[in-house]
């Protein structure tokens, strides 16, 4: 009976630590815009994994593959000699209009985060135009518990957040908002 209650104890005592002692959580964001362009357009701009320069955060993009799975780029970030972020595409259609891809090399205080993917779809919205949707999921930039702040799930999520509005906000620009 002693040692029942001995064990008892100590699971108690050690709970509150067990609980503490978990990592990261996996974070995942959707941002969506609506243009006034067909899907087909819209398609034909973004559809490349091999060609981001409808994105105004990325200087160049280099890459092998094409649209095939694990076709890979490299983004130049910034201006000419700036830093680069890696990715490897695994999954494509071109009849879906979506493409799925990872990063596979980045320096966290360039985009704070690890074990990032993301999706990239457009599809037709009701009422003509588009809705082009990014998905992520990932984990912030400091894998271990107490991370510094500029490398917390809320940086995390406001720099990925910030890179997908900065993209959808230039294709809004450039193809126009349903009704306008």
């Amino acid at each position: 009976m002693k040692r029942r209650l001995f064990l008892a104890a100590a699971a108690c005592t050690l709970m509150p630590s067990i609980a503490l002692a978990h990592g990261p959580t996996r974070q995942k964001i959707t941002v969506t815009a609506e243009v006034a362009a067909d899907p087909t357009e819209v398609w034909s701009v973004v559809g490349g994994f091999q060609d981001m320069s409808w994105h105004p955060a990325v200087f160049a993009t280099k890459g092998e593959g094409g649209n095939e799975i694990d076709a890979t780029r490299v983004l130049v970030v910034g201006e000419e000699g700036g830093p680069t972020i890696d990715e490897i595409l695994y999954k494509y259609s071109d009849e879906k209009m979506s493409y799925s891809y990872r990063i596979t090399a980045v320096e966290v205080d360039v985009l704070p985060v690890t074990n990032y993917s993301s999706h990239l779809t457009v599809k037709p919205r009701d009422g003509g135009g588009s809705i082009i949707e990014w998905r992520g999921a990932f984990y912030r930039g400091y894998p271990n518990n107490d991370p510094p702040e500029d490398l917390n799930d809320e940086a995390a999520i406001k720099a990925v957040t910030g890179v997908y509005e900065l993209g959808l906000d230039a294709l809004v620009e450039r193809f126009g908002a349903p009704g306008s």
